[in-house]
């Protein structure tokens, strides 16, 4: 393997655009100044390394906080539409970087090149929606059973929000949470991927050069590339009144319990074991179109991947040799995603290729049968073959797990009552899809009897979803909500207010000091 940097190299002069460095630093809060390790980012596309980034220790993490503390002064003053001013012209500036930004993003975290961009579109729009809410922060004003009283509900932003994302989405995870905590009124700390850290340092700078032009301090986002002991200081730091976390159920839930010990507010994007049901009366083009993309896109590595295709028998036969025909496309189009014409990437990491290998193991223990790929590809890089194990059990061990791979459990149904029950079975609960034409099942579909998924599909795929719809699951997978709709609540605290403009003081609804007497007709009521 050349020991040799990329950044070095004419095909890679992107890196250079965006500020980057051979040797870059990972902390930022006003100032670039870091005294953690340096690590050495590595690109899963051939091997070869990146560039480097010195991480942040745990006191620069306590740096970090106390500036955005500091920073978080002056931020909250700022009215909402003028804040909102701000998120605009960081859109502006991704924009102006959009193409080098998501080149980046496919090379160090190995989505191909239009994904890539188009992750970096999301924050682009984010911004867009972030900007609208601005002007669009409610209260109420709720009638008072208190003469003379006004009972009002009004929303405060929280201080600072810690952001903790993952390596598959590298930037969008972080602008869907910072573009609309920015406009509550909050301040941002993030903490990226171990394995995405020049995503980082390079949004960063974009964020930078806007607050700079505009006076603003730079710890208003401020940023601490780094290991676990970062993300634990975060976790168990009552300055950091949320923790938005996204990655597995395992971490999450180690997360969740260090935030809660200390009573704080976490928001959770963490695993999906997401089926997509057709059922006999399915498009069955319409159902071709959407699963490939759907079981193989992004190499496996999407939390809303689908990873069990449910079928009913009637068209099991069918879709299923749809499906193979499809991926014998796919197969010939695997190579560097910053290429053109590229379908199919590398997974991220070889940590990646070896959860890939044992769960085929796993899977052939328990009664699967390899229909097409399962095996490694012999490159340079992080490359398997796009998977589909057909003959297993609905409740084997290795289904009922969410392994992070291109790996798609096809099971036979006998009826959509059936293909429901084994959808809502596992733990997980993001996304869910199923294609029909039948409109009663639609409705019973996303009724309480149907999915009980956070994201429920019709007639499209599992993967993919809008900014105005929040974007979150239930059971294992968190119960969080980022993006759209009113997950702008879970960045702020609901205060409700009561205003005596009388002249009697009322301190509960049954009883008023008038003069000296006590006066009440009913029992209090707390």
């Amino acid at each position: 393997m050349s020991t040799s940097y990329l950044i070095d190299e004419p095909k890679y002069s992107f890196l250079k655009e965006l500020g980057l460095d051979k040797v870059n630093v990972g902390v930022y809060d006003g100032k670039w100044k870091a005294s953690g390790k340096t690590v050495t980012s590595i690109c899963p596309a051939n091997g070869r390394p990146i560039a480097e980034v010195q991480t942040g220790s745990v006191e620069d993490y306590d740096r970090c906080v106390q500036a955005a503390q500091e920073a978080w002064q002056s931020w909250a003053d700022i009215p909402a539409p003028k804040r909102g001013e701000i998120v605009r012209q960081i859109g502006d500036a991704l924009r102006a970087k959009l193409q080098p930004l998501g080149q980046l993003v496919s090379l160090e975290m190995g989505k191909i090149l239009p994904e890539g961009v188009g992750e970096v579109q999301e924050y682009i729009d984010i911004c867009d929606y972030a900007v609208g809410l601005s002007r669009m922060l409610e209260g109420r004003v709720l009638p008072s059973e208190r003469p003379g009283h006004a009972l009002l509900e009004k929303w405060n932003p929280l201080g600072v929000v810690g952001v903790i994302s993952a390596f598959n989405f590298p930037i969008a995870v972080y602008g869907w949470n910072s573009a609309i905590a920015m406009v509550c009124g909050d301040v941002l700390l993030w903490k990226g991927a171990e394995t995405t850290p020049l995503v980082s340092v390079a949004t960063t700078k974009v964020i930078e050069e806007v607050l700079v032009r505009n006076n603003i301090p730079g710890a208003v986002c401020a940023l601490c590339t780094g290991g676990a002991d970062v993300g634990k200081a975060m976790s168990q730091d009552e300055r950091v009144p949320l923790v938005s976390f996204t990655g597995s159920t395992k971490i999450g839930q180690t997360v969740a319990l260090e935030v809660q010990k200390r009573f704080g507010k976490h928001l959770l994007e963490l695993g999906g074991n997401n089926a997509l049901l057709v059922n006999e009366d399915a498009d069955l083009d319409m159902v071709s179109r959407a699963i490939i993309f759907a079981c193989a896109g992004t190499a496996g590595q999407r939390c809303t991947t689908t990873r069990r295709l449910i079928l009913h028998e009637k068209v099991y036969d069918e879709v299923l040799a749809r499906l193979k025909k499809g991926y014998e496309q796919i197969i010939n189009r695997v190579g560097d995603p910053l290429d053109s014409g590229i379908l199919y990437g590398p997974m991220h990491s070889e940590l990646g290729v070896e959860q890939f290998k044992k769960a085929l193991t796993a899977a052939v223990e328990q009664g699967g049968k390899i229909e097409f790929g399962g095996k490694v590809i012999n490159r340079p890089g992080y490359f398997v073959e796009p998977t589909i194990i057909t003959g297993i059990a609905h409740d084997a061990p290795i289904v009922q797990d969410e392994t992070f791979a291109p790996i798609v459990y096809v099971l036979k149904c006998s009826s959509i009552d059936e293909a429901i029950q084994w959808n809502n079975e596992v733990k997980q609960g993001l996304s869910s899809s199923i294609f029909t034409k039948d409109l009663g099942l639609i409705f019973k579909w996303i009724g309480p009897k149907g999915s009980d998924c956070g994201i429920i599909n019709v007639n499209i795929p599992t993967n993919g979803a809008e900014i105005g719809g929040a974007f979150g699951g239930e059971k294992h997978t968190g119960g969080g909500r980022e993006s759209g709709t009113d997950s702008w609540k879970q960045y702020m605290r609901r205060s409700t207010i009561t205003i005596n403009y009388s002249k009697d003081c009322i301190v509960r609804p049954a009883l008023s000091f008038h003069r000296g007497v006590i006066m009440g007709r009913r029992p209090a009521r707390w």
